[in-house]
């Protein structure tokens, strides 16, 4: 079963063949079955004897992954997309190849090695000092529950033993991600709500308002404050400065989840909506979603890692060894000291391998590129007689209303669209309203696939 044998390179080739035309092709929009349908289709694919290399890539070719929507399809424009690059794909397969286990530096040092150059790339975007560093961990949710571990660890261990039994709690904005909510449940922590803005923004007078409303017991509770730099249902950033003000003042952590827009650090024409990211404590962004990285793939930074190291690090006999540092294998940098885990595979390396390719100042020019549409968009929504731009695009997120139409009708027009294989837009709520949602990362969008859709909606 682990012999390359003659039926191996048969295999090999087949599936190198499928990789390579996979990446070469426009990607077909494709669409979900039930369940019912995939069991029909695709037989019974797991056997005493196995069905064989080729049948089952046979299945998963014409059955599995046509019942898969394609999040690289340049008019799939709901939730996050992702647009991988064709050098992160193919160094996935390397990855993959490689059998590298990345968790600590005795065993991944060289890979590890590129994945710190390529977190020290975001760091710098972000303006974190020299000693910032973390570990990519599989998304947003598991980035944002290791850094509030972090916090918590670092609240209770200044307290000298006297909150270890007191029940923690976070100061959060109504429109942080929903992995903020499940994060603080799993920790058992509790979670102080700051209304949003109108745009559904945490700004400085909101959050001083219910800080100071807190009682003292309250307050002496609170060990961090989350903020966001690119909500995922509209795209805007929060008031950095003014969070970072208040943490500074409380003794908070102050947590950045840039898991969606923390990628436009790269695009100057936005820099500076992202003033006081620079002080925050921790800070996630996921290549995945806008830097052209494959799943799964979330960069968590530490201002001061030895803390998060501190709250993470595992002990146990058998590792012992990673963390000696009088052996001659003493740890440089053990990636599964960052984040709630310890097996992990080298995930940052594709994205490494993509930077290290192409470059910088080409990272640049395509959330650029992805920018300008996102604003074009708005543009062509305004000048639509049958729509309604609901606020302009701080990123690459538009939000508009088709007048006149009721939540059935949005769902019909959405379900038709990926039924004629057009393009996949869902729709989503604002402020309690049914709106559509056009969530622009892919380069390969353009204005007339806008306003293909657009025409649509007529």
């Amino acid at each position: 079963m682990h012999l390359h044998d003659t039926s191996t390179e048969v295999l090999t080739q087949a599936i190198l063949r499928y990789a390579v035309e996979r990446m070469r092709m426009d990607p077909p929009l494709d669409g979900p079955r039930t369940m019912a349908e995939l069991r029909a289709m695709a037989g019974r694919t797991i056997t005493p004897t196995g069905i064989g290399g080729l049948e089952a890539l046979r299945v998963f070719t014409d059955v599995l992954a046509p019942s898969c929507i394609s999040v690289d399809h340049q008019r799939f424009l709901s939730f996050v997309p992702a647009a991988p690059t064709e050098a992160a794909i193919l160094f996935d397969l390397v990855v993959g190849a490689s059998s590298i286990y990345a968790g600590s530096w005795l065993e991944g040092g060289g890979a590890v090695f590129a994945e710190n150059e390529a977190l020290r790339y975001l760091a710098d975007l972000a303006g974190m000092p020299p000693t910032a560093g973390g570990v990519f961990v599989s998304g947003g949710t598991a980035g944002n529950l290791s850094a509030l571990i972090a916090a918590r660890y670092r609240w209770r261990h200044r307290s000298g033993g006297r909150h270890d039994r007191t029940r923690g709690a976070i100061v959060v904005s109504a429109g942080a991600h929903s992995s903020i909510a499940s994060g603080a449940r799993a920790m058992d922590v509790d979670v102080v709500a700051v209304p949003a803005d109108g745009h559904g923004r945490l700004t400085g007078e909101s959050l001083d308002g219910v800080l100071n409303g807190l009682p003292a017991a309250d307050r002496d509770r609170l060990f961090a404050v989350v903020c966001t730099s690119g909500t995922t249902n509209a795209g805007v950033i929060d008031d950095l400065t003014a969070v970072a003000d208040a943490a500074e003042r409380e003794g908070l952590w102050m947590h950045v989840d840039g898991a969606y827009g923390g990628a436009a650090l790269a695009a100057p024409s936005v820099r500076p909506k992202f003033a006081g990211i620079e002080r925050a404590d921790s800070f996630i962004c996921d290549p995945h979603k806008w830097l052209f990285a494959p799943f799964d793939c979330c960069a968590l930074l530490y201002r001061q890692p030895d803390v998060a190291r501190a709250a993470h690090t595992q002990h146990a006999e058998y590792l012992d060894v990673l963390h000696d540092e009088h052996t001659a294998t003493a740890p440089e940098w053990n990636a599964s000291d960052y984040a709630h885990h310890l097996t992990r595979r080298a995930r940052g390396l594709p994205f490494w391998f993509s930077l290290a390719t192409h470059g910088t100042a080409a990272y640049t020019a395509a959330v650029e590129r992805t920018l300008t549409v996102a604003r074009q968009a708005a543009r062509m929504i305004d000048d639509a007689p049958h729509l309604e731009l609901v606020m302009e695009p701080e990123l690459g997120v538009v939000l508009f209303r088709r007048l006149g139409w009721n939540p059935p009708e949005y769902q019909q027009w959405s379900d038709d669209m990926l039924r004629r294989q057009l393009a996949f837009v869902v729709p989503t709520k604002w402020r309690g309203d049914t709106v559509l949602r056009f969530c622009i990362v892919n380069p390969l969008t353009t204005t007339d696939d806008i306003a293909l859709i657009l025409e649509s909606l007529a």
